[in-house]
């Protein structure tokens, strides 16, 4: 496998931050957020990156990634407030990007805690969690209990 460039890496995620703000601009009053596969896919190679993990095909239902240690890990980036699970993970990564910031880790613990302070499903069956939450939750999680990060954010 070759190494990745990060610097052209966040070049195209600028890019496409960029292309959202550019149609907001022109759309008044809808959004162009990125979010779904793209912003999943973003997340999970960069938490893989950052923590070591080997990656599940895309789509593997349950977890995103294996961390060295055997445990599952399921990996969610966001650039809003919020974040939402469908299933109680074994271990969970959430990252934050901002537009135009770097990525931050909001949580690294066990799945379950999380889980267990969600909101209600909604419709599409997913439970949120906000931010400010997973930051309050991510305090109380010992060293032990979190994945070691190898690398600091590349984007």
């Amino acid at each position: 496998m070759t190494a990745t460039d990060w610097t052209e890496v966040t070049s195209h995620l600028d890019a496409l931050y960029a292309a959202s703000e550019g149609l907001e601009a022109i759309f008044t009053g809808r959004k162009f957020t990125l979010d779904g596969h793209l912003v999943g896919s973003i997340g999970e190679v960069v938490a893989a990156y950052m923590f070591g993990l080997n990656l599940m095909p895309a789509s593997t239902l349950g977890h995103d990634a294996m961390a060295p240690d055997g445990r599952q890990v399921e990996i969610k980036l966001t650039q809003g407030k919020s974040v939402a699970l469908r299933h109680v993970p074994q271990h969970l990564i959430v990252l934050h990007r901002p537009k135009g910031g770097p990525v931050r880790v909001v949580y690294n613990g066990p799945g379950g805690v999380v889980w267990d302070a969600c909101g209600k499903p909604q419709k599409n069956g997913q439970q949120p969690i906000s931010l400010s939450r997973l930051r309050t939750l991510d305090a109380a999680v010992t060293i032990a209990d979190r994945l070691p990060q190898f690398r600091d954010a590349p984007v």
